[in-house]
């Protein structure tokens, strides 16, 4: 796939529609996570220096239609400002005579931000007369929301199709990386999937036996993988119901000669609580009335040789339940060693959503892996091999 980007893209003195994602953490009115205003603020800032007049657009919250005043972006506006070091301007509506009014006042390389477009219902509905009055206001739409990008929305897709339009520095930072992990990666290629369900990453992981050289299954889904193949895991979270469609993509992963990584070993319990008494065991060897929640040492430890010879990483989910120690031992080690293999230049690591992200800041590696996207359910969908509307709506 080819996409349009800023590159040779003129900008002096036009109005510049900048998507952005400004559906950031707020918490008691205070933003507790600026990571993606910080990931925004380059695209804005070369756009800004070209003289364009950047006039941002962004959802923020489900208001569903509804102009909801806890849900407003005033307050995310005034925290992009900071960011920038410069006056952003706010408007109270991003279509009509607010906006319009906004976008009047500003000079080549000022800055606007635009009320919620969820505040309309045709933002979701991808509503074409929506869209049209959003396009009104600039000369350019540039997209840097890949964490947007899965729902075909007005600001989002349906606008893209009415102004000359292309990918901002994030999106594009976004696209190369995945590009580089899944269409045309180093090999040998791996991919660590975690999480609690089988049944919610059935498409990832379809999608990945056919294009991974090798695949390790963590989490809770690990647990059914284990249990379809005749292991007792006791009182773990698992899916009974799942048995099957375990056994069929491991058939699937053999067939396509995709070696699949499951524990070996693993720490248990009797209850998922801080400070709880554990033990490690063997993974046949799960006492009936514990749970299995985190990998074992053996387990890291097999992980981590495996991982010496791959040259490309894809990391989705987490291996036990690293929110409560010391069920965060296993995630936390294979982040460090795969931080260390990509410090050393042996590998090139891409990571993403939400408990991911949470999970490498935990061991103290987010910002030592190639890549770490904060896209969430784009950055699925993309794993599962899903054409993406705000994508696509910039190929060309």
């Amino acid at each position: 796939m080819t996409y349009r980007t800023l590159d040779g893209v003129a900008v002096a003195g036009r109005r510049v529609l900048l998507r952005a994602d400004l559906n950031v953490p707020v918490h008691d009115g205070r933003i507790t996570d600026m990571t993606r205003i910080g990931r925004l603020s380059p695209t804005i800032r070369e756009l800004s220096a070209a003289g364009a007049r950047v006039i941002v657009l962004s959802h923020f919250d489900r208001p569903k239609g509804r102009r909801v005043p806890a849900m407003s972006l005033e307050p995310v506006a005034k925290a992009l400002g900071e960011v920038l070091g410069r006056k952003v301007r706010f408007a109270e509506d991003c279509i009509g005579v607010p906006a319009q009014q906004a976008i009047d006042a500003l000079s080549d390389g000022d800055v606007a931000v635009l009320e919620n477009t969820r505040f309309h219902a045709g933002e979701e509905s991808n509503d074409p007369a929506f869209a049209a009055a959003l396009a009104q206001l600039g000369d350019l739409y540039v997209n840097d929301a890949f964490s947007a990008a899965h729902r075909a929305h007005a600001s989002t897709e349906g606008v893209a199709h009415l102004l000359p339009s292309c990918a901002g520095r994030l999106m594009q930072a976004e696209l190369e990386a995945l590009h580089a992990a899944l269409a045309a990666p180093a090999r040998p290629v791996a991919a660590v999937v975690g999480g609690a369900k089988v049944s919610t990453k059935l498409a990832l992981l379809g999608n990945l036996v056919g294009r991974m050289d090798a695949l390790v299954i963590g989490g809770a889904m690990a647990n059914t993988f284990l249990a379809a193949a005749g292991k007792s895991v006791g009182r773990s979270l698992q899916e009974a119901d799942m048995h099957a469609t375990a056994r069929d993509i491991l058939a699937r992963a053999a067939a396509a000669k995709c070696d699949v990584l499951l524990p070996v070993d693993a720490v248990v319990a009797a209850a998922l609580e801080p400070g709880v008494a554990t033990r490690t065991v063997a993974i046949d060897a799960v006492p009936a009335d514990m749970m299995i929640l985190d990998v074992g040492p053996a387990t890291v430890q097999l992980l981590a040789a495996r991982l010496a010879g791959i040259r490309t990483l894809v990391w989705n989910g987490p291996l036990g339940a690293f929110e409560t120690p010391p069920f965060d031992a296993g995630t936390t080690a294979l982040a460090q060693a795969v931080a260390a293999a990509t410090a050393a230049g042996t590998l090139r690591s891409i990571a993403g959503g939400g408990d991911t992200v949470a999970a490498l800041r935990h061991a103290g590696v987010a910002d030592r892996l190639s890549y770490v996207s904060t896209a969430g359910g784009a950055f699925l969908e993309w794993l599962e091999g899903r054409t993406l509307p705000g994508v696509a709506a910039l190929e060309g």
